[in-house]
């Protein structure tokens, strides 16, 4: 009997008075499968993984993490289940070094820190205060402490926002690492190079609906394109700048 896979969200629903956020989605992760959301804002896509993370309930549906409810099993949920969230909310007086030994307190067998500062080349910045880095080092800190646990499942959004080329491209490979781990992998991005360098397969939302799912390639060769680029405009009708 194969296994159940990692993520599994079926026909959930949000809403917010009488704005429908998230319409009937469902979709599934397996086990060490990168998977991108991709959409223009106001698409979903934050909202739905939100509710993956446990951080919103759906009004309609059901979502499995490893087999656990965000809602009712959130406590082991947090042991496997790592989260990178736009916008982080961080003691803006501690350090790099005291919010990185603060998550890893959470966990009976963190990363060193060391290693997390190794991973997302925060070590030069490891007595800085939150509230004195850049927005790029904010973001690669919060990637650090989603890793903090050793989590088999990763939420990352907006992963490379605020980062420069250079510094996208080394966030890239550390993702490549955790493919190679074996952990599974949640992408939202609107940079269509991040999603065919790091995602077996994509999911298109739009009004808060599943538009399309398969392989990078897959879409583009079904939007009769030539480009990923050029398949999310043929399937959403916006240009990329929307989904910035």
């Amino acid at each position: 009997m194969s296994r159940a896979p990692a993520v599994e969200v079926e026909h959930v629903a949000k809403r917010y008075g009488n704005t429908v956020a998230v319409d009937d989605v469902s979709l599934s992760v397996q086990h060490g499968e990168t998977l991108g959301i991709l959409g223009i804002n106001g698409a979903g896509k934050s909202t739905t993984v939100e509710m993956i993370a446990g951080l919103r309930s759906p009004d309609d549906g059901h979502v499995r993490v490893l087999g656990l409810d965000p809602r009712r099993d959130r406590a082991a949920l947090r042991q496997v289940l790592g989260v990178q969230l736009q916008d982080a909310q961080l003691h803006g007086a501690l350090t790099v070094t005291e919010l990185i030994r603060l998550y890893r307190s959470f966990y009976p067998d963190p990363r060193s820190t060391q290693e997390l500062l190794d991973l997302v080349e925060l070590g030069h910045q490891r007595h800085t205060r939150f509230e004195r880095l850049s927005g790029g080092q904010q973001q690669r800190l919060s990637v650090a402490l989603a890793l903090a646990g050793r989590p088999r499942v990763v939420i990352l959004d907006e992963l490379t926002t605020g980062l420069d080329p250079a510094a996208r491209r080394r966030m890239w490979r550390t993702l490549e690492h955790l493919r190679e781990d074996g952990v599974t992998i949640l992408l939202v991005s609107h940079t269509m190079e991040e999603v065919e360098q790091l995602c077996d397969r994509i999911v298109l939302l739009e009004a808060g609906c599943v538009l399309t799912t398969d392989s990078p390639a897959e879409v583009v060769a079904r939007a009769g394109t030539s480009t990923l680029d050029e398949a999310f405009v043929q399937l959403t009708g916006h240009d990329l700048e929307v989904a910035e």
